[in-house]
């Protein structure tokens, strides 16, 4: 389950006692322009490149206006445009924002080769939005640098204020898209009378100067000739390859990591003791529940199936809530209110499961955990920042088991892909401890595709499919379309297999199971492909792997920057039968090569025309265990599946009038 970050209420109450002037980015006016940076041919940092930032200033500081307190950014770059790609490249600005941040103050101008300044104007500027998910919008605030050409130089500035709240943990990036010579950040760090908290700062994947004391109260950093950032296709988070620098505020308990964690591993224990807490009507429930299971395994599987059953998620989009209904409800500060009321949060959800569970005889404790979608964590570094996540984790036997019912579509005996493998802190008031938490074998997340086709003699393919998806596959499904009309969903349907097969027409479509978290995630269709087989005089060309055609090649390029990585473990099972038109048969076919790919993976295939020649059958498998590889074996990673890719593409003949051949 992910758990929000939130701030320390003592921090909040202290700044809003706080006024502070806005801080002045480098002044009202512009920097002076060096003459040899007009006059620069070429970039510094990275050959070849279209473009190069000359420098990127930031200043950072926590300020609380009028007792509204915020965080706010002031942001200047400047940029040396060299070739047209650049010039394209940089001359439109995308600045990027959520709901709560507010972009103010932009400005820009560019300053052209022979000094000629272009001002940008102010009714240039206009706010987009950019996607809307969940309620959660992207904007961004979008202008076009006037006159910009390679040569030109181009700078802007911009305010950025995280409002609402001071930000008690706060990202700070270090690279962009191009490459920049020099990184400066000026932090200013909140200073008030018997404030316990000290502003800190842990860099990630990068090397920064040590901080220098400036004017005003600022500190700054630096970092120099940072390359551009290029993201690749399956890759790990961008927080897990790029610089940036966390600053956050913590008291200085001079605490060694172990003893930091099992420190924070009792007092979280200690909070959320009481919400685990028993009484008769949790116990009646749990009793209820189990009914006639005496194997762990199967009790533990009927109380999460009760909570699922019983208790309503109200962040659940599927329900329809808004913002404001969920802000009506009353707060559950007990597994027993949770039971009466049937609705609760995910956190409410999970500590019923554990009150629940500890009901009928088991050990269960509170989890903390990290989320490998954001950065891999390292418990070396002492600060619970990164244990953003929670789950109940329940001694069987000798062994800890996790669960997430709170987290609606996850099946029994997983947690979210974003947990899996990770190092859960179970708490404890004498000794809390890391376990890692397991990682979900591929039989559990499975696509099982069926097809019954037949061939026209004109290349026509057409039949009924159905596609089931399990385990993380589902989960991801159920999320991203629980909260859709039907219309949306077959359209998005239609337009994933358009994207494949162009020529592609679907009808009779069923979508089944979007909200059921116990049973598979399921699209069935009538699908017809006009031209899905090339007709050559009276020769049929045809691609057996059905569900593979139009799927490109997962790795395009022949290097690698970043290691690969993959979210889960997963298994492909396909069954394709064809049914060929009248007076065609098999022209020398031959069939596609299986292989393995050692412990990693394996992928098989299996074509034959059935005894009475008339249908061709079709199985393959793939199975992939591996997550994360580094880049100096891209090559052999890229190898395995350009010949996978080689062999879903792989085509039989199919001759009129050929002579057949007995199976």
């Amino acid at each position: 389950m992910k758990l929000p970050r939130s701030f320390a209420p003592s921090l909040l109450a202290l700044v809003c006692l706080v006024t502070a002037a806005a801080p002045v980015l480098a002044g009202e006016d512009w920097k002076p322009v060096d003459p040899a940076h007009l006059a620069l041919k070429a970039p510094m940092v990275e050959k070849d490149a279209d473009a190069e930032a000359i420098f990127w200033e930031v200043r950072v500081q926590d300020e609380a206006t009028g007792g509204d307190p915020r965080t706010v950014l002031s942001h200047y770059v400047r940029i040396k445009i060299f070739t047209e790609r650049g010039r394209e490249s940089q001359s439109k600005i995308d600045i990027f924002f959520l709901n709560r941040v507010k972009i103010k103050d932009i400005a820009g101008r560019t300053i052209k080769a022979d000094g000629t300044i272009i001002e940008l104007k102010k009714d240039a500027v206009f706010e987009r939005e950019v996607i809307r998910v969940s309620g959660l919008k992207i904007k961004a605030k979008a202008f076009a640098m006037p006159g910009v050409e390679p040569g030109s130089i181009i700078e802007y500035r911009w305010r950025e204020e995280r409002g609402d709240h001071i930000s008690f943990y706060d990202r700070l990036e270090f690279q962009r898209e191009i490459p920049v010579q020099l990184v400066k950040y000026y932090v200013k760090p909140l200073s008030i009378p018997g404030f316990p908290y000290g502003m800190r700062t842990m860099t990630f994947h990068g090397e920064n100067t040590p901080f220098v004391k400036e004017k005003d109260g600022f500190f700054s950093t630096t970092m120099t000739n940072v390359p551009a950032f290029h993201e690749e296709p399956r890759m790990p988070p961008e927080h897990q390859v790029r610089p940036w620098m966390l600053v956050y505020y913590a008291e200085d308990k001079k605490l060694t990591p172990e003893k930091f964690w099992k420190e924070l591993g009792k007092e979280v224990y200690d909070r959320y003791k009481s919400s685990m807490k028993v009484n008769d009507e949790v116990r009646k429930a749990a009793t209820e529940a189990v009914g006639d299971a005496s194997a762990p395994e199967q009790k533990l599987e009927r109380l999460y199936d009760y909570c699922r059953a019983k208790v309503k998620n109200i962040n659940d989009d599927s329900l329809g809530l808004s913002r404001e209904d969920r802000a009506k409800m009353k707060e559950n500060k007990s597994p027993a209110d949770t039971l009466k009321r049937g609705w609760g949060t995910g956190r409410d959800i999970n500590l019923l499961f554990a009150a629940l569970a500890t009901a009928v005889g088991f050990e269960a404790h509170y989890a903390r955990i990290a989320d490998r979608s954001d950065t891999f964590f390292d418990p070396s570094f002492p600060d619970d920042y990164f244990l953003r996540a929670y789950n109940i984790a329940v001694r069987v036997g000798q062994e800890w088991r996790f669960f997430d019912p709170g987290s609606k579509y996850i099946p029994f005996g997983m947690l979210r892909w974003q947990e899996e493998g990770q190092q859960a802190l179970i708490t404890d008031p004498k000794d809390a401890t890391f376990v890692a938490t397991p990682l979900s074998p591929a039989e559990k997340s499975q696509q099982k595709r069926t097809a019954k086709l037949r061939l026209s003699e004109d290349g026509t393919l057409e039949g009924d499919v159905r596609v089931e998806y399990t385990g993380h596959f589902a989960v991801e499904r159920k999320n991203a379309t629980d909260d859709e009309s039907p219309d949306r969903r077959e359209e998005n349907l239609r337009n994933q297999l358009k994207s494949q097969m162009s020529t592609a027409e679907l009808s009779d479509i069923r979508i089944e199971n979007v909200t059921d978290w116990k049973k598979p995630f399921v699209y069935a269709y009538h699908v017809r492909i006009p031209g899905y087989a090339e007709r050559t005089g009276k020769r049929l060309f045809l691609q057996p792997a059905f569900f593979q055609r139009g799927v490109a090649a997962l790795f395009s390029t022949s290097g690698r920057k970043h290691p690969v990585y993959f979210h889960y473990p997963w298994l492909e099972e396909d069954a394709v039968s064809i049914d060929l038109p009248p007076g065609f048969a098999l022209d020398n076919a031959e069939a596609p090569a299986s292989f393995t790919m050692g412990e990693v993976g394996s992928y098989t295939v299996n074509a034959a025309i059935t005894k009475d020649q008339r249908t061709l059958e079709y199985k393959r498998s793939f199975r992939f265990n591996g997550l994360l590889f580094p880049p100096n074996i891209y090559a052999q990673l890229k190898q395995a599946f350009d010949a996978i890719h080689q062999q879903d593409n792989h085509t039989i003949t199919l001759k009129q009038g050929a002579a057949t051949a007995s199976k």
